[in-house]
């Protein structure tokens, strides 16, 4: 009798090739499968996430289920799986769920985090983990620019030409950014998102904050559904899933 496992995990995105399993790529997909077939004694198991991360980006809190014949504790499942991971990878919490949860089809609601580093030096130890931004910025124009990125709308003009999805319309609960000195972290809660949505957003409200834009152009770059009329797509490196919500 096969049990449904949820797990939530973080990953290190600076050596992986993104989430999703590619021949001859190393990604978090294709280190839990090796591990957990490792475990089912070379018998295959897949896992399903939450959605796919790029290479480059980091999670703090995705989801993946799985099935599984194997009978061992919450405790037991985090803790072999944590021994057989990579040290880029580690287990946070595992349960077992109903067979009819879905890790990507049950979510509810997503959170991206963005980190911007605003200052004139480049931070050698933390160039992998945020995006080094040397210009000055006016942080309340910021602000004012994410409140037209709030609530319902097309997000076209904010995502990847190469995005195979016709239904482009997501709505987004939160975006606002703190600022703690030198650090910026943009803080995104929305539906769902689109393939390079959240750095398209920080791209272009960045270029608002330089006073490359104005602050109310947000919402004609929103209206003409065209992706050149935004910003650049900031790196992946300042990019972290962080939470995923579910009903309970």
């Amino acid at each position: 009798m096969n049990k449904r496992m949820k797990c939530t995990l973080a990953y290190d995105g600076t050596h992986f090739s993104g989430y999703q399993v590619q021949p001859g790529k190393r990604t978090v997909q294709g280190e839990l499968e090796r591990v957990l077939t490792q475990m089912h004694k070379g018998q295959t198991v897949r896992v399903t996430a939450s959605g796919r991360t790029d290479a480059g980006v980091h999670a703090c809190g995705q989801v993946i289920h799985f099935d599984t014949s194997l009978s061992l504790s919450p405790q037991q499942w985090k803790k072999a799986l944590n021994a057989l991971l990579p040290d880029d990878i580690v287990i946070k919490h595992i349960q077992e769920v109903d067979a009819s949860f879905h890790a990507r089809f049950a979510a509810k609601a997503k959170e991206y985090r963005y980190k911007v580093r605003n200052a004139e030096e480049r931070d050698v130890f933390l160039r992998h983990y945020c995006y080094h931004y040397p210009y000055r910025l006016d942080i309340e124009a910021i602000k004012q620019a994410l409140r037209f990125i709030e609530g319902t709308h097309d997000f076209t003009s904010f995502c990847s030409a190469k995005t195979d999805v016709d239904d482009r319309v997501r709505t987004i609960y939160q975006a606002d950014v703190a600022v703690n000195q030198e650090m910026l972290e943009f803080r995104l809660i929305g539906s769902g998102f689109l393939y390079n949505m959240v750095r398209i957003i920080v791209g272009t409200v960045l270029e608002v904050g330089q006073g490359k834009r104005s602050v109310d152009s947000i919402s004609t770059i929103l209206a003409a559904k065209d992706r050149r009329l935004a910003g650049p797509t900031a790196p992946p490196q300042g990019l972290y899933l962080w939470k995923v919500y579910y009903d309970n």
